[in-house]
C-alpha cells in the first residue's frame, strides 16, 4: 500500500491516501464542508465532475480551485470557505 499524503486543511494536518481527490479528502477526514453560501448555509460537492461549482476552495493561495477535480499532493493547504 502506497505511503499516505500529508496535507493541511483548514491548518488542520490530515493524512490520506493517495490518488484521491481534495473533495474526497475532506469527506473522509472531517465534517469540514466546502464553502458557506451568501445566505449561511454550509454547502459541499453535488456533481463530482466540476460542473456544480459547491467544491470550490482554495489551494496553496490559489482561490476558486474545484477540489473534486484536483488529486491530493503532499504539502497542499487547502483552505474552505467554512473558514472564515
Amino acid at each position: 500500500m502506497p505511503e499516505q499524503v500529508r496535507l493541511f486543511i483548514n491548518e488542520q494536518d490530515i493524512l490520506v491516501d493517495p490518488g484521491i481527490s481534495i473533495a474526497a479528502a475532506i469527506a473522509i477526514t472531517s465534517s469540514i464542508t466546502t464553502r458557506i453560501s451568501v445566505t449561511g448555509t454550509a454547502r459541499a460537492p453535488v456533481c463530482g465532475m466540476g460542473v456544480c461549482q459547491e467544491c470550490r476552495v482554495t489551494v496553496n493561495g490559489r482561490s476558486h480551485q474545484l477540489a473534486c477535480q484536483i488529486l491530493v499532493e503532499a504539502g497542499m493547504h487547502i483552505v474552505t470557505g467554512e473558514r472564515a
